[in-house]
């Protein structure tokens, strides 16, 4: 990568800070509800499927890579209905 593009990367933590302020503001000063869980919803299931892909489904690999149990996955992937076998 040019260190032009590498200058142009902002840390995650900067897009996730952008994309609440846009919710908040969108909110019209109604306040949201079990707010920690949605997020979770919103965030979990593509970064399981992201990091499935990355790991050519090698759920194992995708576990270590997540810093989770391979039964913790399995049952993430359950309550998502993600197929670990489908790349989408």
């Amino acid at each position: 990568m040019s260190p032009a593009k590498k200058a142009d990367i902002k840390p995650l933590c900067h897009s996730v800070a952008d994309c609440l302020e846009d919710y908040f503001a969108t909110l019209n000063g109604h306040a949201p509800k079990d707010l920690y869980e949605m997020i979770l919803e919103q965030v979990e299931p593509p970064l399981l499927r992201a990091t499935l892909r990355y790991c050519d489904g090698n759920q194992s690999r995708a576990s270590e890579l997540l810093g989770l149990n391979r039964a913790t996955l399995r049952k993430k992937l359950g309550l998502y209905k993600i197929d670990p076998t489908q790349s989408d």
